[in-house]
């Protein structure tokens, strides 16, 4: 994959997964930044903040989440971002993390 096409893929993913997490605002207690190229997801109770961000040298996108960093690869067969070590894509992927860091079953991204 050329810059050009994960640009392309990392700009539509990250748009897409800003409108979802928007609608999730209504519904958890979560707020949603942008800001140059990356969103982040902050938390009040308890508190934190998630961190969304393209890596343009390595074509990934970077999740800092629960003290852990996420590196998604694109998949064309999935047609989305993919965190390779459980095969979830992106959303279900920040779904269940969003949940873990809420403690409860709030948000599913869609």
């Amino acid at each position: 994959m050329d810059d050009a096409e994960f640009h392309r893929h990392a700009d539509q993913a990250l748009e897409s997964l800003k409108r979802s997490l928007l609608q999730a605002e209504e519904s958890a207690d979560i707020e949603v930044e942008e800001n140059a190229g990356a969103l982040k997801i902050g938390f009040e109770e308890p508190p934190g903040t998630f961190v969304i961000s393209p890596n343009a040298p390595v074509k990934q996108i970077w999740i800092s989440a629960l003290s852990t960093s996420f590196k998604l690869d694109w998949s064309d067969a999935a047609g989305d971002f993919v965190f390779a070590k459980t095969g979830e894509k992106m959303k279900a992927l920040l779904s269940r993390l969003i949940n873990q860091q809420l403690g409860q079953e709030a948000v599913t991204l869609t």
